[in-house]
């Protein structure tokens, strides 16, 4: 059982984020609500297609 979890966080530290995960990241680190329109605006356009 402890090897088991001990590989999921090994694997886990090694998994790109999901496409879900990179828009909230970003979206996250928004520094006003003017940034967090814009960056929302960015992610409608397609900032992250192709991730």
């Amino acid at each position: 059982m402890k090897l088991k979890s001990a590989f999921s966080r090994i694997a886990g530290a090694f998994s790109t984020p999901t496409r879900y995960e990179a828009e909230n990241s970003y979206l996250e680190r928004s520094i006003s609500l003017a940034d967090l329109e814009r960056r929302q605006n960015e992610i409608a356009r397609g900032k992250f297609r192709n991730y």
